[in-house]
């Protein structure tokens, strides 16, 4: 039997030879292997730049506290693919198994027949064939790429159709605007469908996703006009018209997971789900993992390599919104214990990284630019560095994040520094496997 790593090398060679977002490829292959995604539990469609993950997080935390069943699929993955194919089970979901994604693969292999297709598209087909066949109570189903054409966007009625914060990204594929990217975000609303808007930055997106929403004929349920939540006296207070939650502070780190929280939890309660236990949503907030995102580093073979009583965090943001996020973080940890702040920073070259890198003007110390490994987009870590000096930083060059760290770790310090890996996702995996903290 093949290696699901040996599906995927083959998958590779089968991506058509313009890259145009539609729906027909995947549509033709689910066909052709029995329209799997007519057979799947109840589903919560999931859109957005930033917060798409978190939000997820905390809904399949939240069910999962309730006693539910729930099947995840998300992307990219971190350190192995396997990540992206939660299969929901009593007592707590696992990852796909070895043996069941390679068998998922060769049977979307033989029903693609050698047709042109995405890999993301015949590998979300794959997820689609064995959430279909393993019982759950729920789908959770986040969008890869905007959402209109996205491959995911076969869902005919959702239980609820959800658009976390929407900000400049992948202007190459949905748009040079935050109104043409909401555009494409808004395309996975249904009529009929509860469309769940979170807290938008840019009032041009929020009007784009109401506007949408009204139009198509979807139950618009939007941050500030029908649900809220917010920090009160070191409480998470959610409130909709359904009523009032009042919660511990989330586990995951940060203002705006606390914002990912509230929209979770409206997503819940527009989806069917509005009858789960008090205790469920308390028990959501203190068990929710979602690594990589504000993931404090406090063991394992990179952070031996930091002096020691240092504090080494690692997230996977790399757009301008996610770094302003991250930045407002570290300022109100600066706040409440002052240490040096020293970033680690890799990016690809399809971000934008100065606008990133703008975000820590005055509050960090320092960044070491590296280059991604295995990743043919990434950013050199000369362009980085002078992309760093460029937005006010002092910066320099690392070979790796290993030579980066034991930098930091030889150097005398006047205060243990705050160190922080940062500017993408596939960097956070990298790091995660190196310090051998893989995800759950």
């Amino acid at each position: 039997m093949h290696s699901s790593d040996d599906y995927l090398t083959r998958f590779l060679a089968l991506h058509p030879k313009l890259i145009d977002l539609k729906l027909d490829r995947i549509e033709r292959l689910l066909t052709a292997l029995s329209a799997p995604h007519q057979k799947l539990p109840p589903v919560i469609h999931v859109a957005g730049t930033n917060g798409k993950g978190s939000t997820v997080a905390f809904m399949r935390a939240i069910l999962e506290a309730a006693g539910l069943s729930v099947h995840v699929y998300t992307s990219p993955h971190l350190v192995r693919f396997h990540e992206r194919i939660r299969l929901g089970a009593p007592g707590g979901g696992r990852y796909v198994s070895e043996r069941a994604l390679a068998d998922a693969f060769r049977r979307c292999e033989e029903a693609n027949a050698g047709e042109a297709i995405t890999i993301f598209e015949i590998t979300t087909a794959a997820a689609l064939l064995l959430f279909a066949e393993h019982p759950a109570d729920v789908l959770l189903l986040e969008v890869g790429l905007g959402g209109r054409y996205d491959a995911t966007n076969v869902i005919a009625q959702p239980r609820a159709a959800v658009v976390t914060p929407v900000s400049m990204d992948h202007a190459e594929f949905l748009g040079d605007t935050v109104t043409k990217i909401a555009a494409e975000k808004a395309g996975i609303f249904k009529r009929n469908v509860p469309a769940v808007i979170a807290k938008q930055e840019y009032d041009d997106a929020l009007r784009v996703l109401e506007h949408h929403a009204e139009k198509i004929g979807a139950q618009p349920f939007v941050f500030g006009q029908h649900f809220a939540v917010q920090e009160e006296n070191g409480r998470l207070v959610y409130q909709d018209e359904d009523g009032l939650l009042d919660l511990p502070l989330p586990k995951l780190q940060g203002r705006h997971q606390q914002v990912n929280a509230g929209t979770a939890i409206a997503a819940l309660r527009r989806g069917g789900f509005a009858n789960l236990p008090h205790a469920a949503f308390e028990t959501g907030m203190k068990n929710v993992d979602w690594p990589a995102r504000l993931q404090r580093i406090t063991h394992g073979a990179l952070h031996k390599l930091l002096p020691h009583d240092s504090e080494f965090w690692l997230d996977g943001g790399h757009n301008p919104d996610g770094g302003k996020a991250l930045a407002s973080f570290m300022a109100e940890r600066e706040e409440a214990a002052d240490r040096p702040l020293i970033m680690v920073v890799g990016m690809l070259g399809t971000k934008d990284s100065l606008h990133f890198l703008e975000n820590f003007e005055g509050l960090a110390a320092r960044v070491i630019a590296v280059t991604i490994t295995g990743q043919a987009a990434a950013r050199s870590a000369e362009d980085v560095c002078a992309l760093a000096r460029q937005a006010g930083l002092k910066a320099e060059t690392a070979a790796s994040v290993a030579e980066a760290l034991a930098r930091i770790g030889a150097e005398q310090h006047a205060l243990a520094p705050r160190v922080l890996i940062t500017g993408s996702l596939y960097l956070a995996g990298e790091v995660l496997g190196e310090n051998n903290t893989p995800p759950e």
